[in-house]
């Protein structure tokens, strides 16, 4: 029997090192995916079509916005983002965990449709800290640099409404975190119970 998926979602200021995490999280643990998300804003270097976002001008993405296709969507730094409300249906039925790569607002949007989705909250160890990462991107002017330090401190006043919170100050340690949250997850009895139906009917017979 197949058991439904756990969704999740991930947030934290930029900076705070969640796609790394991310990446190697899903490296490590089968069955969990990461939601690829909409967007308008200019793909960067490295950057694919598809695999980091689905990059689409804002004309469609209005459009898929006022056909209801999204499960939630922001405006950040000017850029729109939103995630596809049918391929996360979809992925669930199927067993599978997803996370979600979103802003504390989108959090909020998922929790109120999905109340039994799990949030994540990453946190660097300090601000100086977090201004050292966005440095070393060298992604970003320093005129950014000092927007995204000051939308920030906004950002991570939102931990409160997490169910989990993870400081990575060292990568490896809160990779493993995140790894013992989709554990425990997936040992929850009501999950169990769907994976384990044949045993345990054969156990209790």
């Amino acid at each position: 029997m197949t058991s439904t998926g756990t969704l999740y979602t991930v947030s934290a200021p930029s900076g705070a090192g969640k796609t790394s995490l991310v990446k190697a999280l899903v490296e490590r643990c089968k069955k969990l995916v990461v939601s690829v998300s909409h967007t308008t804003r200019p793909m960067r270097p490295g950057e694919k079509d598809g695999v980091n976002y689905h990059f689409v001008p804002e004309t469609v993405f209005l459009a898929m916005l006022e056909r209801a296709e999204f499960l939630e969507h922001a405006r950040v730094f000017g850029n729109l983002y939103g995630t596809s409300g049918v391929w996360v249906e979809q992925q669930l039925k199927r067993g599978n965990d997803i996370i979600l790569e979103i802003d504390w607002q989108g959090a909020q949007q998922v929790k109120r449709l999905l109340p039994q989705t799990r949030a994540i909250f990453i946190l660097p160890p300090s601000r100086e800290a977090l201004q050292h990462r966005l440095k070393l991107r060298g992604q970003d002017d320093p005129g950014i640099i000092e927007t995204r330090m000051n939308v920030a401190v906004e950002e991570m006043s939102h931990y409160v409404e997490s169910d989990y919170l993870v400081v990575n100050s060292d990568f490896d340690q809160a990779l493993d975190e995140l790894q013992s949250i989709v554990s425990s997850q997936r040992l929850l009895t009501v999950r169990q119970q769907e994976v384990l139906i044949d045993m345990l009917q054969d156990l209790l017979s």
